[in-house]
């Protein structure tokens, strides 16, 4: 017997109709979040890749003030937002002094912190949709499979017998709905699992990145001399190269 799907979903009821429809509904979220993060992640690959060559050429002369400058020009970079939040905060604690025993470099640590959770926080935005309709959805088309069954019974006692005509329409919704939960939720599975490999790799290269900063900072500061970080930087490296010589 040809089974014709088009056919067994047109005759469906109101209710297993709403969950046929509500699954479709499931499906079409998780595949629009899954290319929207494909999108953002490999923008961002790009972007950081970018800005990582000029953060690298600032630093390289302590130009903090244009490495600040650059950074907070990109606001659709998450490398850029991390290392303008960071300097931000150092070049401030520099300039304006800081109270009690926390230095600049120990400040620009905790704002890199609190920035870093902000940006996995936009990393991870919307995987949550996608892990919940790889859990729901087999459970939403098992519901599907009891109102098929539900319908089946009540072809039985419409017709006063268990024939396989009685039962079939029911059957076959039965099996029709609970395909689709299924063929919803194995996608979206893969999808969550590919998404926080993604996710996982960026955030571990952005934190990587946000160490070297502090690295860097950290390297090149010097406590009570002048108040602009790039120059500070400057005479730190002119004296290590005067002291090589």
């Amino acid at each position: 017997m040809d089974i014709d799907p088009a056919k067994i979903i047109g005759e469906m009821g109101v209710f297993a109709l709403v969950i046929f429809l509500s699954l479709g509904l499931f499906g079409l979220a998780a595949a629009a979040v899954f290319l929207e993060r494909l999108w953002v992640y490999a923008r961002n690959r790009k972007r950081s890749r970018e800005f990582a060559v000029l953060a690298t050429g600032r630093l390289q002369v302590g130009d903090y003030e244009g490495l600040e400058r650059e950074a907070e020009g990109r606001p659709g970079d998450l490398l850029a937002q991390l290392v303008a939040a960071g300097v931000r905060t150092y070049r401030a604690a520099v300039a304006n002094g800081t109270p009690g025993e926390i230095g600049p470099v120990e400040l620009a640590r905790r704002e890199l912190g609190r920035k870093g959770d902000d940006v996995a926080a936009k990393v991870r935005r919307g995987l949550g949709v996608i892990a919940t309709v790889g859990s729901i959805a087999p459970f939403v088309g098992l519901l599907g499979t009891v109102v098929g069954i539900m319908a089946a019974f009540q072809g039985i006692g419409a017709s006063g017998s268990a024939g396989i005509g009685a039962v079939s329409a029911g059957i076959a919704e039965a099996l029709i709905v609970t395909a689709f939960g299924l063929g919803v939720a194995i996608p979206a599975v893969l999808m969550f699992n590919y998404l926080t490999a993604k996710s996982d790799a960026l955030l571990m290269a952005l934190d990587s990145a946000k160490g070297q900063l502090i690295d860097h900072i950290e390297a090149h500061h010097v406590p009570g001399e002048a108040r602009e970080p790039g120059r500070v930087a400057e005479r730190r490296i002119g004296r290590e190269v005067v002291g090589a010589a």
